[in-house]
């Protein structure tokens, strides 16, 4: 990814200066070590399944599942931070001049630092008080040992915030200079810290607007509130600790490495060969084929954007060989990107049920339905806009049909081994995820031989603990923040509020259509699900809104948040996969946004779509 692209959507760019001997050894350990957890991650819950038919226990396995996605966290945010890819809200600093941009990178490093500064100190007192407790992991381990691990974490992602807030070192060292300030008046100014709550969030606004990350707005946040308030801080660390502990949560990263498995071996081709093979006889049938190979993908990477940088270079030769306009296949792509977010095994799906409460495997029945309407309404906008008079389509070849699925047999099975070991009930979320996982790594790197064990493994393995380490430090902080709006009753006045001033059911859908639609466009999905999730579910209960119901209407309304212009992440992605203006996106994806939000209406107005499945297997 461009180094303007990155520092729109995710962060500042990497490290100007290439590691030195010692630092590549540092940077070789991390990507290890987190290689190392991924793959004991997986491991883990195959044993158990295997053990489950003996009378071999294996103890302690769930407490240390659960801590090594509290490694993944922490050393994939660390690492992300190393490469600069923290994901941030705002683009603003996209549209900055020179030195402009490095003002804002100044401040907002140096802010970003302090605050994650401020995180580390809390963290070490969390670790002193369980170490002062006693607790053991398993196997006689303290847990305070395991524990260690948080601290370390936000000081090295604090100290990359600041050699990432400057190019020179100069910079950095006023970047640290500002930092210690920040610190020095937040610990030794006499005034109320009451009196300074105000001041601080305008600051942290500006930081946000500047390019902080997100953990450091949400965390920073519930920082300055809950010190405001008097509430120690330490109910930060304790709060990220909890939920990253949480025993679902394993699913998540492992359903996310089988996809980018997929995504760096070879089956973005044979994929395309086997739609194409198969809708290619139909008029729009490339379109057809660009959907279908999109929602494949994003279902299991769980990130849109992902899809558009693997995908976006084979399949817009595609579409204008088959005589769509540039706009045209420029919109389909960009707005396929985010087709797939509804399906199991999802990561936002897994993410909302996570923070509502509610079980997986029903999450991910009621998206199947709604998924495969957008799939319709985006494929049916593709085919309308081919070309009347464009190539002949040619006849259907069974020879080149059966000979393309053949070739993908194993890649098309990988949704049949999702959903078969999770539905059936012969698996748990978390043991689905791992068998998924392990199939997709047995596929791409022993059948295939499109990955190599130690050339390539612990590459894909370290980009992916980064996307997840930087969406779990998300999640992590983010509960902070969501336990200091509960203290302050902050749910409770907003159900009186909304039930005082909105009666009806239906104007609340569509009240909340609108308010999601801003929110998806101005906020990573991940971020909305866990800030926003906690405010509206309640509300939902209150309306007799089925809870399944509501998530797919959430999910679906940040689905087209990401292509909503002027600022929907996957605009800027395209922008750079396709060296267009974002101008130029805008108008392209105007369009497909428009009948993708049809889509979202039937889903919000007709309960069905989402509910059958989940009421039929229940």
């Amino acid at each position: 990814m461009s180094e303007r692209v990155r520092e729109a959507t995710e962060g500042s760019g990497p490290l100007d200066n290439p590691p030195g001997k010692w630092t590549g050894a540092f940077r070789t350990g991390e990507n290890l070590a987190i290689t190392f957890c991924l793959g004991a991650m997986v491991l883990i819950p195959l044993l158990e399944m295997v053990l489950r038919s003996t009378t071999i226990v294996l103890p302690g396995s769930s407490a240390v599942q659960s801590h090594l996605t509290l490694f993944i966290c922490m050393l994939g945010g660390a690492i992300a931070a190393r490469e600069g890819r923290l994901l941030a809200l705002s683009t603003v600093t996209a549209f900055l001049k020179k030195r402009a941009k490095a003002a804002a990178a100044l401040f907002s490093g140096s802010f970003a630092a302090a605050l994650t500064a401020v995180l580390f100190f809390a963290s070490y007192h969390f670790v002193i008080q369980t170490q002062d407790a006693g607790d053991i992991l398993a196997y006689g381990i303290p847990l305070w040992i395991v524990q260690v691990i948080l601290p370390l974490g936000f000081g090295l992602i604090a100290i990359r915030l600041i050699l990432h807030a400057a190019r020179g070192w100069k910079g950095r060292v006023a970047a640290l200079l500002i930092a210690c300030i920040i610190l020095a008046l937040i610990t030794w100014l006499p005034l109320d810290p009451e009196q300074l709550v105000l001041p601080s969030l305008i600051l942290l606004l500006i930081a946000t607007v500047l390019g902080a990350p997100i953990f450091v707005t949400l965390g920073g946040a519930a920082l300055i509130l809950l010190w405001g308030d008097a509430f120690p801080i330490e109910m930060m660390p304790i709060k990220h600790y909890q939920q990253v502990t949480n025993p679902s949560l394993p699913a998540i990263p492992m359903f996310t490495l089988a996809g980018y498995l997929l995504a760096e071996g070879g089956a973005p081709k044979r994929l395309i060969r086997v739609f194409q093979a198969l809708t290619g006889h139909f008029r729009g049938g490339s379109a057809i084929a660009t959907v279908l190979v999109c929602a494949f993908f994003t279902s299991f990477t769980g990130a849109s954007g992902v899809t558009i940088l693997a995908l976006g270079g084979l399949l817009m030769p595609v579409l204008l060989a088959a005589r769509y306009s540039e706009k045209n296949a420029l919109g389909l792509l960009t707005g396929s990107g985010s087709i797939g977010l509804l399906f199991p095994p999802c990561l936002p799906i897994i993410l909302y049920a996570i923070i509502a409460e509610i079980d997986i495997s029903q999450m991910f029945l009621g998206g199947i339905l709604p998924g495969v309407l957008m799939v319709i309404a985006a494929g049916t906008w593709g085919v309308l806009q081919s070309p009347k008079s464009g190539i002949a389509a040619k006849a259907f070849q069974w020879s080149e049909a059966g000979s393309a699925l053949w070739d993908a047999k194993w890649e098309l099975l990988l949704p049949v081994v999702a959903c078969v070991s999770l539905f059936s009930g012969f698996a748990t979320a978390v043991e689905a995820s791992a068998i998924t996982a392990l199939y997709a790594f047995i596929v791409e790197a022993w059948i295939y031989k499109d990955l190599r064990i130690r050339r390539d493994l612990p590459r894909v393995m370290a980009e992916c603990g980064l996307l997840v380490g930087a969406i779990l430090l998300i999640l992590g902080v983010a509960l902070g923040f969501t336990g200091y709006l509960i203290m302050a009753q902050v749910p409770d006045i907003l159900i009186a509020w909304v039930t005082e001033t909105i009666e009806s059911p239906l104007l609340f859908l569509l009240a909340l259509n609108c308010f999601l639609l801003l929110a998806g466009c101005i906020m990573d999905i991940f971020s909305a699900i866990i800030v926003i999730v906690p405010l509206m579910v309640p509300i939902g209960v209150e309306f007799g809104i089925d809870p399944i119901h509501m998530g797919i209407i959430f999910l679906a309304n940040l689905e087209l948040g990401y292509l909503t212009p002027p600022v929907g992440m996957n605009l800027f992605l395209s922008s750079y996969r396709f060296n267009k203006p974002m101008p130029v996106l805008w108008r392209s994806i105007i369009p497909i946004l428009l009948v993708l939000l049809c889509g979202v209406l039937l889903i919000t107005y007709v309960p069905f779509m989402s509910t059958f499945l989940p009421e039929l297997f229940r």
